[in-house]
């Protein structure tokens, strides 16, 4: 019952497209530098002393980056971080850095790893530096990811009440698979590499949940929508029908295989729920009521349990 569908829609995708700024993340996509670990964020190494490794009497470097072999060059957004390839005290001398698109650098001749960070998506590739001019180019192999979500019917969720997290597409020996990035707001665009990546759509915090596989083409955007077959569940404790909740209520929540998947205390249970059949039990001054209801997908319902002698259930009984 919680399986979801998926729309896929491929649009070109330029590189205007992917000016707004995204985190930094150190991608490890390795262009021709087979055996290349690179540190982390906060794992390289600084130059010491006070003189910089980029100097302004070496050999001028341009580095350009492209989403595909045949795109245009990237114009804003990249970090460019270029690093000596021999690791002191086990880190690589990053010897300068820049942001933006087209970046141009004054080092010392000699050989350097440079990398190309652009939102989640990166490449690195090994440069030679002379005394004369010249240029390099690294093609990112990346492009766009955007998700959305509905419910039954095409009805819109509430951005503030839906999420994305989005991992490696292959899983682990173990099953798990590698977290990229979490709680990724809709329609918000995600710069990553080329390749499968699977997404986890969470609707609410319970249960209502949709996992998908979604492929990112180089130099394109992939807009993808799931939909949710879930509603918005209220529960209320009353003395009589349309009656007021009761406060200082405590509510378990059950599944139609009888397991407790959710737990909350006040005068109102509400919540978002995969469709499916459920038993709601409330507690109010020692005395125990039931009831089971079930969700219809997109059918948003106000639930009412009432606390009467007949309805309420053996204290021993509903602590089993």
């Amino acid at each position: 019952m919680f399986e979801g569908t998926v729309r896929l829609l491929l649009v070109w995708f330029g590189a205007l497209l992917f000016m707004a700024p995204v985190s930094f993340a150190l991608a490890q996509n390795l262009d021709g530098v087979s055996d290349l670990k690179l540190p982390g964020i906060s794992s390289y190494a600084t130059p010491k002393g006070e003189t910089s490794l980029a100097l302004s009497g070496g050999g001028a470097i341009t580095l350009s980056a492209q989403l595909t072999d045949k795109g245009s060059d990237i114009t804003r957004g990249i970090v460019w971080r270029v690093f000596k390839p021999e690791a002191v005290n086990g880190k690589l001398p990053m010897v300068a850095s820049a942001h933006g698109g087209t970046a141009v650098f004054q080092l010392e001749p000699g050989s350097y790893l440079v990398h190309a960070s652009y939102g989640r998506a990166g490449a690195t590739k090994r440069i030679t530096v002379s005394k004369d001019a010249k240029r390099e180019s690294l093609v990112l192999d990346a492009g766009g990811l955007k998700l959305d979500a509905v419910l039954s019917g095409g009805v819109r969720i509430p951005p503030k009440k839906l999420r994305f997290s989005i991992y490696e597409g292959t899983a682990e020996a173990n099953g798990d698979r590698a977290l990229i990035i979490p709680d990724v707001e809709p329609n918000s665009v995600v710069r990553l590499n080329a390749g499968i990546y699977h997404v986890v759509s969470t609707y609410g915090a319970v249960n209502a949940v949709i996992r998908s596989d979604i492929r990112v083409e180089a130099g394109k955007l992939t807009e993808a929508t799931v939909e949710h077959h879930a509603a918005e569940i209220t529960m209320k404790l009353v003395r009589e029908t349309g009656g007021e909740a009761i406060a200082d209520t405590s509510w378990s929540l059950l599944n139609e295989s009888g397991d407790p998947i959710k737990e909350t205390v006040g005068a109102f249970a509400s919540m978002v729920l995969a469709e499916g059949d459920y038993t709601i039990i409330a507690k109010n001054r020692d005395r125990i009521y039931q009831k089971d209801f079930t969700v219809v997908a997109g059918q948003n319902q106000e639930i009412e349990v009432l606390a009467t002698e007949a309805a309420a259930m053996d204290p021993e009984e509903g602590a089993d």
